[in-house]
């Protein structure tokens, strides 16, 4: 195999990581004829190209890849997140949009149901989004629920086996009373699974009524004292510390590398300084806390 074809990716591939769009909008622009490739204009996404490719959308060629790049961003309640709601609700998106037209296309690490609140990641990045939720990283995602209803502790202590419902199988989560208030109780949890609407499920088979949802922190990356509706830039030192020593080859996505942009030192200098475990320690969360209040 040449060095040209171990280099080739899908075209849809290649379009998403301009930032034009999503894979799946890739795909339709393609079967629509709007993307050449060395002059043949392609009717099937089933095509590989390298960088000596001659791509064109719409007759223009594609921008050059975009930094990788990520976002703390406090998600309010009342707001979906994703791209397009059929029932015509705000988004996550459309949301940033209005107050920050600047930062382009972004896609969430993970997602926050409508009714839940607190930090959400955003990305520019498919590949980067996808190194961030991925299981084998076993991130710690905690969360303050608000809950109404009898709360029993030796069943809330219990979870830390897992549980099954309704044939779904939820792995360990470290669930602890945090404090009462008449008739709401304050419960801290930790998982790292993330399993749609997971800890809802979870409490209401537990007889208990979530009235709010909060997520706190996301691995080493936390919510803080960002206000509600914000956005912050995650700094690059704190990318390559915090999250470098886990994704190998966070320096080389989107081609961050190559690039010859000077602003882009120290992205290839990227050291494991701490294990896995380090992060789920009582000094991990609390260096990174201090870290990832620094805007950008």
């Amino acid at each position: 195999m040449t060095d040209t074809e171990a280099n080739a990716e899908r075209i849809a591939k290649v379009m998403a990581r301009a930032g034009l769009c999503s894979r799946r909008d890739a795909e339709r622009w393609i079967e629509d004829g709007r993307v050449s490739v060395d002059g043949e204009v392609l009717s099937s996404p089933a095509r590989t190209v390298t960088r000596n490719s001659v791509v064109l959308v719409d007759g223009k060629p594609l921008p050059a890849a975009a930094e990788p790049r990520l976002w703390r961003y406090h998600k309010p309640r009342g707001l979906v997140t994703t791209h397009k709601d059929p029932e015509g609700r705000e988004t996550v998106f459309t949301a940033i949009a209005k107050s920050h037209p600047a930062l382009g296309r972004l896609i969430s690490v993970g997602r926050l149901d409508i009714n839940s609140e607190g930090l959400l990641l955003l990305t520019n990045s498919g590949e980067l989004a996808r190194a961030l939720e991925t299981p084998k990283n076993a991130w710690v995602r905690r969360y303050r629920v608000r809950v109404n209803g009898q709360l029993d502790e030796k069943k809330l202590a219990a979870l830390k086996d897992g549980i099954t419902i309704s044939g779904i199988r939820y792995g360990s989560i470290d669930a602890r009373l945090e404090s009462r208030k008449g008739a709401n109780t304050w419960v801290s949890v930790a998982l790292t699974e993330g399993k749609n609407r997971e800890i809802r499920n979870v409490m209401e088979h537990l007889g208990l009524q979530v009235s709010r949802l909060i997520r706190i922190s996301y691995g080493p990356l936390h919510l803080g004292q960002l206000e509600r509706g914000n956005i912050h830039a995650v700094p690059k030192k704190t990318m390559l510390d915090q999250i470098g020593a886990f994704i190998p080859g966070l320096a080389q996505i989107d081609g961050g590398a190559e690039t010859k942009n000077p602003e882009r030192k120290g992205w290839a200098k990227a050291k494991p300084k701490r294990s896995l475990a380090h992060t789920k320690s009582a000094k991990g969360p609390a260096r990174a806390k201090r870290t990832s209040r620094k805007p950008k």
